[in-house]
């Protein structure tokens, strides 16, 4: 009888373990009374992404708390060529490494920080603090491991209306969910009045971009014939989202300065020979 009842239990546990099912979580569901509405609700707006808007500008008059909590206008702040960071500082994952690549590139850049150019960390988190902004630039200022000024790096917040103000005219595309975004892994460079002039992607950054983008930024300060330099022998790769030496171009033109001074030389050389020639001539029969 022993032996039947352990046949029958072990039949059963068979038919358990390769009987179809579903494998869940279990959930805890609270009463319908006890529940609580979300206060991060899940955001249906439009879809994730960026429409590039080269050319139009940023809302300078658009206002925000900096680390301090000081409210200031972005006008204040973009005076000059302007790195522009969307992140939110909650972020566990491609924030933060947009901003570690940042404070590696930074210090490797020629150009002098809050002199030269500024960097702006905008969170498009509107429930995020001050004193949490600050933080986080206490973290990337001493990843840098090398002196940079506390004004060369900014780190704001903001209510609903002015975050989407400054997203909207980017054409940045973002989404909540829960206490968390979707959203696009994106740098603008503005020039000093707020126009947009390029977009850089992705969580590493080369200094010969960054460079080249703050020239581009720099509408004319420095020379017109450096920016005529700049656009001969470097154009922005729209696919591969980075700048690239126009190497034939810059062949072509080097050949054709080089066949020119040697067509002149020629040129010259023989009519210097014919002149002393006939000079020595004359001088004969005299």
């Amino acid at each position: 009888m022993a032996r039947i009842t352990r046949c029958g239990a072990a039949i059963l546990l068979a038919a358990l373990m390769f009987s179809p099912c579903r494998a869940v979580a279990h959930v805890e569901e609270a009463p319908q009374q006890e529940r609580r509405a979300d206060p991060f609700p899940r955001d249906e707006g439009p879809v994730v992404g960026v429409d590039e808007r080269l050319g139009a500008k940023i809302p300078l008059d658009a206002t925000f708390r900096d680390e301090t909590g000081r409210q200031v206008r972005l006008g204040e702040l973009i005076t000059g060529p302007t790195i522009i960071v969307p992140v939110y500082y909650g972020c566990a994952n491609v924030c933060n490494y947009l901003q570690g690549g940042l404070a590696r590139v930074l210090p490797t850049l020629k150009n002098r920080p809050a002199t030269e150019y500024r960097v702006i960390s905008v969170s498009f988190d509107e429930s995020e603090t001050p004193q949490l902004a600050a933080r986080y630039k206490r973290m990337y200022l001493t990843a840098m491991k090398v002196p940079f000024p506390e004004a060369g790096w900014r780190f704001l917040t903001g209510d609903t209306a002015n975050i989407r103000r400054v997203t909207d005219a980017a054409g940045y595309r973002f989404q909540r969910r829960g206490r968390d975004f979707i959203h696009p892994v994106t740098t603008l460079v503005v020039a000093g009045d707020g126009t947009i002039v390029r977009y850089l992607y992705g969580t590493t950054f080369l200094a010969k971009d960054v460079s080249l983008a703050l020239l581009e930024a720099r509408q004319g300060k420095a020379g017109a014939s450096i920016r005529k330099v700049m656009e001969f022998c470097f154009s922005f790769d729209s696919v591969g989202k980075t700048y690239v030496f126009n190497l034939l171009r810059v062949s072509a033109t080097v050949v054709i300065l080089c066949a020119g001074g040697f067509l002149a030389f020629l040129l010259l050389g023989g009519k210097k020979r014919r002149k002393t020639g006939t000079q020595a001539d004359a001088g004969g029969r005299d």
